[in-house]
């Protein structure tokens, strides 16, 4: 162990920023850390993909020195997902590598940039136990789980989403808050059948079924989506921020919810006061009003009656 085993290290607060390949995570990490900057956090990016090149981020701690995707594949003659396991194996095999390298950094907030490949997330068990062991370590940590918000515009892709979303969280186990990456792009492939706060809260997923049906392929899947609405439903554990990095607004409102989740709100790393407080605690009051302004940036409207639209639906 180490040689201060008698002592318990200060807390240490930071996000696991995870997701499938080509969500934005990295993307999100280095406005996170511009963002985080700017506020007066003295902020560490930890790259945890051993695939990840070309970083665009200042990176303090970087996996690649221990092990690498292209080192893997070629002496292990391993595909691109078995090589990316391996990895992550080796890097739980070799943690102390990794306390060595995160004890340097002391007093700061630390951003985890993740693999994208989401069996690790959902079914293996190596970067679960990275997580629990940096928990050990006394860092409180929220996972920050980013998906592509153009999902939303596909009823079944959307169903698939929150499936996956519902097995990452009950499989990593940190306090989670979902994230609905790349808002300016959202109906990029397909006009939203519902308002914006439908897929964000995900309300009754019964008139996503019925919007579903009317597709000749997925009506006879029926009773399969209804099973696995009723899953996600039963459960009532997903719900979504939206997010445009380069919006400060929507940034802001991600931060808070992170905060909030990992308790960093209610440190002493910051200036701090009771109304400070009370503020995050009544934060998800104005969630609705947050996104009725996402929904208005991004999300273009029809000037169609209610009735119009239903007549369509």
């Amino acid at each position: 162990m180490s040689a201060q085993a008698g002592l318990r290290p200060s807390l240490r607060f930071g996000q696991v920023v995870i997701g499938p390949p080509g969500s934005g995570k990295t993307t999100y990490c280095q406005g996170m850390q511009e963002f985080l900057t700017s506020l007066g956090r003295k902020v560490v990016v930890v790259n945890m993909d051993p695939a990840n090149e070309g970083i665009p981020y200042s990176c303090a701690v970087d996996i690649a020195e221990l092990v690498t995707l292209d080192d893997v594949m070629e002496n292990l003659k391993l595909g691109p997902n078995g090589g990316l396991l391996y990895c992550m194996e080796y890097v739980e095999a070799n943690l102390d590598w990794l306390q060595s390298k995160l004890t340097q950094h002391s007093d700061c907030y630390f951003l985890f940039d993740c693999p994208g490949q989401v069996e690790l997330y959902t079914h293996q068990s190596s970067v679960k136990n990275i997580f629990s062991q940096l928990a050990k370590w006394n860092f409180r940590l929220t996972a920050v789980h980013l998906v592509d918000s153009h999902y939303c515009a596909d009823p079944a892709k959307f169903i698939s989403v929150l499936c996956t979303s519902l097995s990452t969280m009950l499989h990593v186990e940190l306090p989670h808050v979902n994230v609905l990456s790349k808002m300016d792009l959202i109906e990029q492939y397909g006009k939203l059948a519902f308002n914006l706060d439908f897929y964000t809260e995900v309300m009754d997923l019964t008139y996503l079924l019925d919007h579903l049906a009317a597709d000749p392929f997925f009506k006879k899947f029926r009773r399969l989506n209804e099973k696995l609405a009723e899953v996600v439903q039963d459960y009532s554990l997903v719900s979504f921020v939206p997010l445009n990095v380069q919006d400060k607004d929507s940034m802001i409102q991600v931060l808070r919810a992170v905060d909030k989740a990992n308790g960093y709100c209610f440190g002493d790393l910051e200036e701090r006061n009771l109304q400070a407080m009370m503020s995050a605690a009544v934060g998800a009051d104005f969630q609705f009003s947050s996104t009725l302004g996402v929904q208005e940036r991004y999300v273009e409207t029809s000037g169609k009656s209610v009735e119009e639209e239903m007549m369509e639906l």
